[in-house]
């Protein structure tokens, strides 16, 4: 498989998302082959691998197809594997790491399989460099993945290494943070992309207004990443990369039309959240505020609103918190007109406690737990005091 080869690429990424990621593979001016119910298939050649990892927002990992074959054992997939040319792509003085995903009745545990197909690896450049490269866990080096199903095997470069949610400017989370591809996913579901104004009252770590910056500037996600498991293989060309990071911060906006503002209760979250929009090169482009929810200053000229509350996981956590999304409710009313509003929960038990009728319920997952970001069209308008409900969206689904 040569550099400039085209093959099939496969961009995983969470359940639920994989419309939203197909309209950014199609924006990056590739291909959509399929829809899976986790990832997305196109196809391209390596530095179409560069191109998505640098510009992802909704993707995990982007998967460059090796090689698809029959596998009946531990024994047919080494036989499989030692005759794939590793040492055109894997330095013999390098380091490798293997991840697998196995449903096959001859093997018990995953690590066995993983480890099978690296000993081909190594073996195959020990015969052809007289060396062998080293191995691990971490996904510091290059990084191949086993897709194994029953008798069916497809061999993958990983190009991404740690996946892409991990941007690289977070290095204060707090508490439980809504991870960053998931944060990208509710911006870019709420429409904004820069013209109008985007509040974030309870806004933790940052992630939701830092990715909302990133989004309204035009500014690549991968720009903070310093390693990608695609820098450690052979056709990686320094060059042709150094091009891409250019031109991606030629393409940025140095400036927005709208406004961001996140606020927190707490001062220690707001300061964290300062440093991690710092380290995304974006804290300027935020109003930042230590103030109670309510005290949240909402700009006129309208925009989206967009709350990420505490969703508990216990009763009594429950219960405590149904006082709270009546208050975010009672905020978006009397002071949100004119926007649209978000709540992301999920917790289903506090999903009407808002008190308003939303537009749309869209449907995300944060790790394996199901969640809903509901949303609520306010008019500027009043009718006895309160808020009136926009009309329901013809949109379906995550748009």
């Amino acid at each position: 498989m040569k550099s400039g080869e085209k093959s099939k690429i496969l961009v995983t990424c969470p359940k639920a998302i994989p419309p939203l990621l197909a309209e950014e593979i199609r924006a990056l001016g590739l291909p959509v082959l399929r829809q899976l119910p986790a990832g997305v298939e196109t196809e391209g050649g390596f530095e179409d691998c560069l191109k998505l990892n640098l510009w992802l927002r909704t993707g995990h990992r982007v998967l460059r197809l090796i090689k698809t074959f029959p596998a009946r054992n531990a024994d047919e997939l080494y036989a499989e594997v030692l005759q794939i040319p590793w040492e055109k792509h894997i330095r013999e003085d390098g380091y490798l790491s293997v991840m697998s995903s196995v449903e096959n009745t001859t093997i018990r545990d995953t690590r066995f399989a993983s480890l099978r197909c690296k000993d081909a690896i190594v073996d195959r450049i020990s015969k052809e460099c007289g060396r062998r490269p080293d191995s691990g866990p971490l996904c510091e080096g290059v990084v191949i993945f086993l897709y194994w199903r029953q008798n069916e095997c497809a061999i993958y470069f990983d190009t991404s290494g740690e996946p892409l949610s991990k941007r690289g400017y977070r290095k204060i989370p707090l508490q439980a943070p809504m991870q960053e591809t998931l944060a990208a996913a509710v911006v870019l579901t709420s429409r904004w992309r820069g013209e109008i104004n985007f509040v974030n009252p309870m806004c933790g770590s940052g992630t939701l207004a830092i990715e909302a910056a990133l989004i309204g500037l035009r500014r690549a996600p991968g720009l903070t990443r310093r390693n990608f498991a695609f820098m450690h293989l052979k056709e990686f060309d320094a060059r042709a990369w150094e091009t891409l990071r250019k031109d991606a911060e030629s393409a940025a906006a140095g400036s927005l039309p709208g406004k961001i503002i996140a606020t927190d209760i707490e001062e220690g979250a707001v300061q964290a959240a300062r440093q991690n929009a710092a380290m995304a090169g974006v804290e300027t482009f935020i109003d930042w505020a230590a103030c109670d929810f309510a005290q949240t200053v909402v700009p006129a000229g309208g925009g989206v609103v967009v709350f990420n509350p505490e969703y508990g996981e216990r009763l009594g956590d429950t219960q405590s918190l149904v006082r709270v999304y009546r208050r975010i409710g009672d905020f978006l009313k009397k002071s949100c007109r004119g926007y649209t509003g978000y709540v992301f929960t999920g917790n289903p038990k506090l999903f009407n406690k808002v008190g308003l009728k939303p537009s749309r319920e869209l449907t995300f997952f944060n790790s394996n737990i199901e969640c809903r970001l509901l949303e609520f069209e306010l008019y500027s308008g009043t009718k006895g005091g309160t808020a009136v409900q926009g009309p329901k969206s013809k949109v379906q689904g995550n748009q």
